[in-house]
């Protein structure tokens, strides 16, 4: 599959909070690093996701601002 999305970032599902309608996945990019995504369930089921499954969390901002303290 080819996306437009500069930020495609590999990772491994290692947790997955499944609700009614939509679940909750976090994803581990990187030891200690992990990314959030919220899909819905039909998606998870209809992908096959399971925890360990292999994945790309894909990022796609019109801006991304940064902050120093």
């Amino acid at each position: 599959m080819k996306v437009s999305a500069r930020n495609l970032i590999p990772g491994k599902v290692k947790e997955i909070t499944m609700g009614m309608v939509n679940c909750e996945l976090v994803v581990e990019v990187a030891p200690g690093i992990e990314v959030v995504s919220v899909i819905t369930k039909h998606s998870v089921e209809a992908m096959g996701i399971k925890v360990g499954s292999p994945v790309k969390a894909m990022i796609k901002a019109s801006s991304v601002m940064l902050v120093t303290d």
